[in-house]
């Protein structure tokens, strides 16, 4: 499984920078997608990245905003999260795709998503 950390309580307008490790495992060149889940709602593609920075996908509603890289050499893809939001407040979580096609967008294209951090905006 991923872990997800880097998570805290935030004011509006304030900045997280959020990391994704594997749990015991290098995480190489693995193509990794973030995704986040606010109380009652669907879990929600932020974005995924592939082997290089050149290749980071986020989504429109936060491209702004955030921005995902990696530092291979490092193990780690980090989501930096700028000008946060009270709507920006869920549980972030990093995930593999369970395949070669998919979706950043969607869930179940993706597995060992791992505990998640939350993130908490306030107003």
């Amino acid at each position: 499984q991923l872990q997800a950390s880097g998570g805290g309580l935030v004011q509006t307008g304030g900045s997280l920078r959020l990391s994704c490790v594997g749990k015991g495992f290098p995480l190489g060149e693995r193509h990794i997608a973030w995704f986040r889940q606010a109380p009652g709602k669907e879990r929600e593609g932020v974005g995924c990245i592939g082997d290089t920075d050149a290749s980071s996908y986020v989504a429109e509603s936060v491209r702004s905003r955030f921005t995902i890289s990696r530092v291979n050499a490092k193990n780690v893809v980090y989501l930096q999260m700028n000008r946060l939001k009270p709507e920006d407040t869920a549980i972030y979580y990093c995930a593999t795709p369970l395949g070669s096609g998919y979706n950043c967008h969607l869930p179940e294209d993706f597995g060992s998503f791992g505990q998640g951090t939350l993130v908490t905006v306030s107003s």
